[in-house]
Formats: structure tokens, sequence, C-alpha cells
């Protein structure tokens, strides 16, 4: 059973900067694409950030772009979500996330989240 674990979530100060990773047990094969998504309290889940198994294909969320870069290790099904320049409105519970679609439209596993808090 194919399972994602974050970590590296937090509470840090505007302007600070996390790491969060996110790891994969389960699988011997690569995902076509790994990613995160977010969700702030009250509101819906949203999509942040993805990249494609050979880098390719990566998105940013436009209130990101800039700020936060991932990356991956396509042969170990390891992503990472380096958030630089944080703001409070950064602040929610991030998921990974991994995909077979080599289309990008649908995710088929979801991590249990970690929470990203930034204060003001």
């Amino acid at each position: 059973q194919v399972q994602l674990v974050e970590s590296g979530g937090g509470l840090v100060q505007a302007g600070g900067s996390l790491r969060l990773s996110c790891a994969t047990s389960g699988r011997t094969f690569s995902f076509a694409a790994m990613g995160w998504f977010r969700q702030a309290p009250g509101k819906e889940r949203e999509f942040v950030s993805r990249i494609g198994y050979s880098g390719p294909g990566t998105y940013y969320l436009d209130s990101v772009k800039g700020r936060f870069t991932i990356s991956r290790d396509g042969a170990k099904n390891t992503v990472y979500l380096q958030m630089n320049s944080l703001k409070p409105e950064d602040t929610a519970v991030y998921y990974c996330a991994a995909t077979d679609d080599r289309t990008y439209t649908r995710f088929d596993y979801l991590g249990q989240g970690t929470q990203v808090t930034v204060s003001s």
C-alpha cells in the first residue's frame, strides 16, 4: 500500500522559511508527478505546486511564485517544498500528493498533512 508521509511543518514568523519533505513507502517505481496541496481553516483545498518525474511540468500557484520551490528525488519518490518569505496567508495544512497520470489532471495519492503556521 502506497503511503506518503510529510514532515517539516511548524510555526514560523512572517518572512521566515520552512522546508517540507514527503517520503513514500510501498512503491518501487516512480510516480509521473508529485506535488503539494494546502487547506487553510474554513477554505477549500488548493493546489500549490507540482513537479513531473524528469523536471519539466513544474507548476506553482500564482501567490507562491518566486517564494516557493519544489524539487524531487525521482528515484526515491521524495518531494520537497522550500518555502521562503512566508506570509500569514500561507498558514494551512500542507498535503503531499502523487500521481501516475501523465496528464497531471488528477492525483491518486495524498498524505496526512503537516501544519504550517505563519505568525505576523
